[in-house]
């Protein structure tokens, strides 16, 4: 009955939840005690409830009983195959009361809240970095302890995450059912559709609270908020440079060892990062999806619109704290900042000249290469 009453007797000490069922109360409890008395035989994961042990079970075996007869989609359980057709038919029952924002599972609901409360219970012991879920920190630890679950079978990449290399097969199979409508940019996931509208829209639901800068990501606002904490744990270990994010540190190293893995199918060109290889593209396809209002010049990323737009405005956010100087970029900030250090961490392999930027050394290389890419007409 205490369904249909919504009456909740037992109630959390720590942090006020209520529940209906006092074992509900009790595996609830393990969250805030850490007890995890159920472990995976194969991975040594440990988890508080053996129901979600049996779940986890399914990666290790790969069983995925439920599919979606709409696009084939194959899920674990039955409840994951039922949110998962809300993504189809477009239904979202539950809505934020304070932007509007809907979602398709009260889950999500109660995370999102979390960002109007600024809610971040959970703080990892060694970085002190805070976030507001638990298996987030979970994931989040595995950036310190480099332990990678979940490998690809076709080209053995590790990842700290399943979602991740769920999001990386696509990269094998070149699976994109997710079509923008108006400018035709296809997506693995329905999620990345729905950000991506944004751009189109200017919708931008995440705010900086110290500078007022919008995003359409909270990803991007945490990414954002780095520059004015100056927070960067992740330090490169040939040039010192420091990032905020381990995924920065990944790319950055590229430049080092020079690895570019994402190849042109069109010229064979190749680059350090998959974003890097899609803006290319769009030199052979000629689509500049992003216009100007004010003088009418196209570009093909909204990234080039918004740096276009400070010509318009003479916005530059990012001041040098030894001259004075601003830009309106902060890598050309960070670029201004070598003439102060004197720091030249790109090296020539043939005659040892040093540079502060890679851009420059990538022009000096032509001397030796004898390249000539710019052909007077």
């Amino acid at each position: 009955m205490r369904i249909h009453t919504r009456e909740k007797p037992f109630t959390c000490t720590q942090c006020g939840k209520s529940f209906e069922l006092q074992i509900s109360l009790t595996n609830h409890m393990k969250i805030h005690t850490g007890k995890k008395p159920f472990t995976c035989t194969q991975c040594g994961r440990k988890f508080n409830q053996s129901s979600n042990l049996n779940n986890h079970m399914k990666i290790h075996s790969g069983e995925k009983p439920f599919t979606c007869p709409q696009c084939g989609k194959s899920f674990r359980l039955q409840y994951s195959l039922t949110n998962h057709m809300r993504i189809h038919t477009g239904e979202k029952l539950f809505t934020c009361t304070q932007c509007g924002r809907s979602f398709n599972q009260s889950s999500h609901l109660k995370n999102h809240m979390k960002i109007h409360t600024g809610e971040k219970p959970f703080t990892c012991t060694q970085c002190e970095k805070s976030f507001r879920l638990q298996y987030s920190l979970t994931n989040h630890m595995r950036i310190h302890t480099g332990e990678k679950l979940f490998t690809c079978t076709q080209c053995g990449r590790g990842f700290n995450k399943s979602s991740n290399l769920n999001n990386h097969m696509m990269t094998h199979t070149g699976e994109k059912p997710f079509t923008c409508p108006q400018c035709g940019k296809s997506f693995g996931l329905q999620g990345s559709l729905t950000i991506h509208m944004r751009i189109h829209t200017g919708e931008k639901l995440f705010t900086c609270t110290q500078c007022g800068r919008g995003f359409n990501k909270l990803s991007n606002l945490n990414n954002h908020m780095v520059i004015h904490t100056e927070e960067k744990p992740f330090t490169c270990p040939q040039c010192g440079k420091s990032f905020g994010l381990q995924g920065s540190l990944t790319i950055h190293m590229r430049i080092h060892t020079g690895e570019k893995p994402f190849i042109c199918p069109q010229c064979g060109k190749s680059f350090n990062q998959s974003s890097s290889l899609n803006t290319h593209m769009k030199i052979h396809t000629g689509k500049k999806s992003f216009t100007c209002a004010q003088c009418g010049k196209s570009f093909n990323q909204s990234s080039q619109l918004n740096q276009h737009m400070m010509m318009h405005t003479g916005k530059k956010p990012y001041t040098c704290s030894q001259c004075g100087k601003s830009f309106s970029r902060s890598s050309s900030l960070y670029n201004h900042m070598k003439i102060h250090t004197g720091k030249k961490s790109f090296t020539c392999t043939q005659c040892s000249k040093s540079f502060t930027c890679s851009s420059s050394l990538n022009r000096h290389m032509r001397i030796h290469s004898g390249e000539r890419p710019f052909t007077c007409t």
